[in-house]
Order: structure tokens, then sequence, then C-alpha cells
């Protein structure tokens, strides 16, 4: 079997690839917790890989989910997403350079709040700190990788559908379990999204072919499909939709609220326009079909 370095395995994508993971490869992992077989902060440190033999490198650890305020909470998605990426390249560097090297970025690289089927050749022209972030640790292992002659795959993932799942999706279910939730203009907008363990299926393909990847299914489900589905699945009843004019006005009210407000007028753009990605190439060149999120998702 391959040796298999994963970071961010404790993170949601960890937790839900490892079980596979450990049946096809020999896994170590990195990451904060003493629980990893490498215990470091690539934020801040140098791993030691002297001794080790390293095939694969699967490269999940980062800082998502949160919107940062202060310059030094924007700085952090730097020190962990790019700075931890060098970091860790330095580490192989000083010990076993790999055959291939997985880099699990995101579709908001490509910087877009609506939009349907885009796909890889779209510029990246995200400008948060955390797809800056993202963009940096690309470009960066793109050359490194190069350099180094590393077989390199780099997936950009929309909202992920799995156990426990963070961000919206997460949300998303706590309010509909809560009775909090409400649909806007009926949910018509459709978000792509994967299934967490497509990401483990595609694995091999992406060891032996390398290149850049979206990653969703072929449904990009409608935001009232998916609030249906979590209802019926918490056994509760589906959320009551209000009309896009009353959503606007709650949403200007919380312009006046700042950053603390459930919904303000970007937030409510984000909810209620379509944004989509094409799956077409690595469908085509990693002969990957992906699983239907509408089926395959459960909360239990």
């Amino acid at each position: 079997m391959k040796n298999l370095l994963f970071t961010g395995a404790t993170g949601f994508v960890g937790r839900n690839l490892m079980p596979a993971l450990k049946t096809d490869y020999t896994v170590k992992t990195l990451g904060l917790s003493a629980a990893n077989d490498f215990p470091i902060n690539l934020a801040t440190a140098v791993p030691d890989f002297k001794d080790e033999l390293i095939d694969v490198v699967l490269h999940a650890a980062g800082k998502a989910h949160s919107i940062p305020v202060t310059p030094e909470e924007c700085n952090a998605f730097f020190n962990v997403n790019f700075q931890g990426t060098v970091n860790l390249c330095k580490g192989l560097e000083n010990g076993h350079i790999p055959e291939s090297f997985i880099f699990i970025s995101t579709v908001l690289v490509y910087g877009c709040e609506c939009g349907e089927n885009i796909d890889e050749t779209h510029a990246l022209d995200g400008n948060t700190p955390y797809t800056k972030s993202k963009i940096e640790a690309e470009t960066y292992l793109v050359n490194w990788c190069n350099t180094h002659k590393v077989n390199l795959a780099i997936i950009r993932l929309p909202l992920i559908a799995g156990a426990h799942p963070p961000g919206n999706l997460g949300a998303m279910i706590k309010g509909i379990k809560n009775g909090r939730y409400l649909s806007i203009a009926g949910g018509k907008a459709r978000k792509s999204m994967l299934m967490v363990q497509d990401i483990y299926r595609v694995i091999p393909a992406l060891i032996k072919k390398g290149g850049v990847y979206n990653l969703c299914d072929n449904t990009h489900p409608a935001l009232s499909a998916m609030e249906q589905l979590l209802a019926k699945q918490l056994n509760k009843k589906r959320p009551a939709s209000i009309p896009y004019g009353m959503a606007k006005l709650i949403a200007l009210a919380g312009d006046l609220l700042g950053s603390k407000a459930p919904v303000n007028s970007a937030k409510l753009k984000k909810l209620t326009a379509s944004l989509t990605f094409s799956n077409e190439k690595a469908k085509r060149e990693l002969d990957w079909e992906p699983l239907d999120v509408l089926k395959h998702f459960n909360i239990n």
C-alpha cells in the first residue's frame, strides 16, 4: 500500500475520509492535536519527515468558515493556508519528496457570487483573505511541484455534504431543527454541492493523473430541494418562505447592525443567486461520476 500523509485529518473532511483511507493506504496524520502522528502547527513550524517514506500527500488542513474583522484575523488565513503549505513543503524537502500531492482548495477562488457552470478556465478573482490565501497556496504548489517533479492535483470544492457539516449547510440543518429557518422567495437558487465520500473515490485517479478540477455533483440542488430533504429527515415541517421584498427589508436592517446580523444585503444576495460549477473536466479526465447529493445525504 502507498504511504499517505494526511493533513487536517481531524477536521470535517478528515473525519469523514479517514475510515475509508485506512483501508487502501498506510496513513499518517499531521495536525494540531496530540492524536496526530505529527502533532505540529504548520502555520509556525516546519515538520520533520527525515525518516518517513511518503508517497502521497493529501493536504486538507486549512482555515475557513469564519469572517475576519481585525487585521490579525485576516493574517491568520495566510498563516494557516499559505505559510502552512510552504512549511509543509519545506518539511518534505528535508525528507522524502512524494510522488503525488493532492491539495484541497475551494471554488471560491473564482470570486463569483453568482453564475452557472463555471469551469476551471475562469480567472482566480477571489478577493477575501480566505480565497487569496488559497490562491497563493495553489500558485506556490504549482511552482514547487514543477521544481521537484511531483504530480500535483488541485481539487476545488463547493459546499460539502457529510456527517456533521460545518458552514452554511450546518447552519441550515440547525435552523430547520430549531424552527428558526426561513426560505426566501421559494428557495429557487441552485448551488453546487459534493458528497464528502466523493473526495475519497477520486483520489486514485488524482494520484495517477494530477491536474486542476472542480468537484461537484450533477444536480446542483435548489435550496428548496435541500430544505425539503432536511425537514423530512428531521421530522420537521418544511420551512416557511417569505417574499424577496420582505427579505430585502430585513437585510437592510441587518446592514445597520453590522457583522453580527444574521442576514444583511450581501448574505441575501448569496442566498438568492444561483452559483454552480462545471464538473465535466473531472468526469472526462478522471473517469469519475459523482454521487447525487439529494439521494445520498443523510443527517443520521
